[in-house]
């Protein structure tokens, strides 16, 4: 069988635990112990325990026991990370915070504050990153700024999401789920060495499940609200061309589409109102005459009152191609070439005032092509370990939204639309070497240069023409670490981190005409951090960091209703801080009882704010907190296994995850106030002797919480638009069956 070199996370016959992505084996004596777990997070394959940064890590079976199948759910289970699922009513979207700092909003003319990896590449795009978790062999999250090793839009973070690599074990995998709400999924797996030195990967999938209201203005609508359709597949395949040489390439694809995200509004009180603009009647009525909404006009919490058909579903398709070409020029230097392409493309859109009247609608599509290339060096020298490249990427993409309604002054007609295009060129150099002082201590830097280009282009009504800009932005990052080892199993560290994110364009110029389309600037992190990661036992894992970070010229996404629509603008803040601890712990007893628990505290608020523009229309005020930054985080897992008289093994275990309040917005205001949630789930599995297949009966969100994943404010219309959760209430079975060894 042909024999690849890879991160493994698990290196015998294992039962995944679950939040850390460790593992534990059931030792003759009938003992768990927690096994080791390797990470690639600093792009060299070393230990969780050694890695000097806050990372958290699932592998494969850890997500499939806490019914994890997309991004979204994985921000559940990390401290201080948050992902909701706002935008445009696609759930392809996901926004993603982490200890407070990402960006919400999804145009072409705004990056993410956190980076999205497939198998080393950017993925780049809010819209698309809330992706299926299929053939995973792990998820790596870094906190903090990533200012080396990742640099471009990584000021809050990195996910790198990993998957089974060719050659890593000859087998056949087959999953099928069935469950309420209609749900039915199908996966299937294969790795197959064809030679001694050529191996490939297929797997592909299809998951469906019925929505949770109805278009009731409309006949025979295409999707039910919140409905879900999606088919993917990937193949791969890896050439050992020599024993120095290797090949990899991929090729993958998408195809999903849905019903719009739920969604409800609620109107503001007169009392609101008043607090709000010093009026108790909206703008739109009591000027323009547009109809003062009552709780009579508004349908069923899940229902979709537009009578506008395009509004009522959703898509999201894509694909991707890669090439990986590495070559050991010797014992000790390795280097590496990474290629890819992309291209994707979505529709969404939604009625903001969920009534009859169609107050205020936006229908969109968008799409993005992107390349990358990257060139990586690692070395290992005596003591030192060495990482260093070269990396270009680029970007062309667009949004366009029409035609659109925001009454009285746009109705749906030929000139009602809005484009914006962005083409965006990176460059990046990156050298991070660490330095073995003695068998405990070691030292660490890391510097990157990173530079962004961007040509965008504007037009919403009232422009004369589409006008066009140009911007770029350069900032040198770097990092320091020092890491010691008390113990075999147990390491200090301390690090500092700069890191930086691009600036760019605002979003939804409805206001101020050509004038507006002005850049925002880049903004930069400072982060101190101090760790412990270690076993106190052989059965006990304890990951502690505690950090303060300093951002400057923080960038603040911020939308409020004009008349004409709600203009987006993105500012520049001054300066803010996060500071907070994370706590990760995994316990395991000999009775086969097993614990695992995260806790994230989060302090952060904007500290200083510069002195504005007197007509400037966002009212950023010092003390105020970063959207979607949550005080506290927390979830855990209980759970009990047993090896059986037949013997097979039994597991039960329950989970429970809490997110604190936040606003959902940087201007903090009682209406955009998320509330608290609470998510309960369970798993009962039974898997075969021989670990050939598994059988499980499982419960997510087994209280049907319904939660808020935004909240957005229109005055001018007189309501409060609320983005409600989609992953509902849902019991069902989960059969897997693995063929190996052929």
């Amino acid at each position: 069988m042909i024999s690849f070199q890879h991160a493994a996370v698990v290196t015998a016959f294992t039962l995944s635990t679950i939040l850390t992505g460790a593992t534990t084996t059931v030792s003759a004596q009938g003992a768990n112990e927690i096994e080791e777990i390797l990470v690639t997070a600093r792009k060299r394959e070393e230990s969780l325990i050694d890695t000097p940064t806050s990372l958290s890590v699932f592998g494969a079976e850890a997500l499939t026991r806490l019914n994890v199948s997309n991004l979204d759910d994985v921000g559940k289970y990390v401290p201080n990370l948050n992902i909701n699922r706002f935008g445009v009513g696609n759930p392809s979207q996901a926004a993603i915070f982490i200890r407070g700092i990402g960006l919400q909003d999804h145009l072409i003319v705004t990056d993410p504050a956190v980076g999205v990896y497939l198998d080393g590449v950017y993925l780049g795009r809010q819209m698309g990153s809330n992706l299926s978790l299929q053939n995973i062999e792990r998820i790596e999250v870094l906190r903090g700024p990533q200012g080396t090793l990742y640099g471009r839009n990584s000021i809050g973070g990195a996910i790198n999401i990993i998957t089974q690599q060719p050659g890593d074990a000859e087998e056949v995998y087959l999953n099928v789920r069935g469950g309420t709400r209609g749900r039915a999924e199908f996966s299937a797996y294969g790795n197959f060495s064809l030679t001694d030195n050529f191996a490939v990967s297929l797997n592909g999938s299809f998951k469906r499940r019925n929505g949770v209201g109805k278009a009731v203005n409309i006949s025979n609508p295409s999707k039910e609200v919140g409905e879900e359709l999606e088919i993917n597949g990937r193949i791969a395949a890896k050439w050992e061309v020599s024993e120095t040489f290797r090949i990899t390439a991929s090729f993958d694809g998408l195809d999903a589409e849905g019903g719009q995200s739920p969604f409800e509004i609620e109107i503001l009180t007169p009392e609101q109102l008043t607090d709000l603009t010093g009026s108790p009647l909206p703008a739109g009525v009591e000027f323009f005459g547009t109809p003062l909404l009552t709780e009579a006009d508004l349908v069923d919490r899940d229902d979709l009152a537009t009578t506008v058909p395009a509004l009522v579903d959703v898509s999201n398709t894509s694909w991707g191609t890669s090439l990986v070409l590495e070559w050991d020029l010797s014992d000790e230097v390795t280097a590496k070439v990474l290629t890819s392409y992309r291209e994707m493309t979505y529709t969404g859109g939604v009625d903001d005032d969920d009534t009859i009247f169609n107050l205020s609608h936006f229908p969109e599509n968008g799409g993005a092509d992107q390349f990358s290339l990257e060139l990586q060096v690692n070395a290992t020298f005596d003591n030192w370990d060495i990482v260093g490249g070269l990396y270009y990427f680029y970007e062309d993409g667009f949004t366009f939204s029409g035609p659109f309604t925001f009454a009285p002054f746009n109705l749906d007609g030929p000139g009602d639309f809005f484009n914006v295009t962005q083409k965006t060129n990176s460059y990046a150099g990156y050298f991070n070497a660490s330095y073995n002082v003695s068998e405990r201590l070691t030292v660490g830097a890391g510097v990157r240069y990173s530079r962004d280009e961007k040509d965008a282009t504007s037009f919403f009504p009232g422009f004369a023409e589409p006008d066009a800009e140009s911007a770029s932005f350069d900032a040198i990052t770097a990092d320091g670490s020092i890491t010691y080892k008390l113990t075999d199993d147990m390491t200090v560290y301390g690090q500092i981190q700069r890191g930086y994110q691009t600036g760019g364009f605002p979003p939804r110029v409805f206001v101020g005409g050509p004038d507006a389309f002005e850049a925002f600037d880049k903004q930069t992190a400072l982060n101190y951090e101090i760790g412990f990661k270690g076993h106190l036992t052989e059965n006990w894992r304890v990951l502690f960091s505690a950090f303060w970070t300093q951002y400057n010229d923080l960038a603040l996404n911020v939308s409020v209703p004009q008349a004409g629509g709600f203009l987006t603008l993105v500012e520049n803040a001054g300066k803010s801080r996060s500071r907070g601890i994370e706590l990760e712990t995994q316990l395991v007893f000999d009775s086969g009882l097993f614990f695992n628990g995260t806790l994230g505290l989060l302090d952060s608020e904007i500290t200083q704010v510069d002195p504005q523009e007197p007509d400037s229309l966002i009212a950023i005020v010092e003390g105020d907190e970063p959207a979607l930054s949550p005080t506290l985080t927390s979830s855990f897992v209980l759970g009990y296994r047993q090896q059986l008289a037949g013997g097979g093994m039994l597991t039960l275990q329950g989970d429970y995850s809490y997110r604190g309040k936040m606003f959902g917005q940087p201007v903090n205001i009682e209406p955009e106030l998320l509330d608290h949630r609470t998510l309960v789930g369970f798993n009962i599995g039974y898997e075969s002797e021989d670990g050939s297949w598994t059988f499980s009966f499982y419960g997510e969100n087994i209280f049907n919480k319904v939660y808020d994943q935004g909240r957005l404010i229109n005055t001018f219309h007189g309501f409060t638009e609320v983005v409600l959760s989609n992953d509902r209430s849902e019991f069902g079975v989960r059969v897997t069956k693995r063929f190996s060894g052929f």
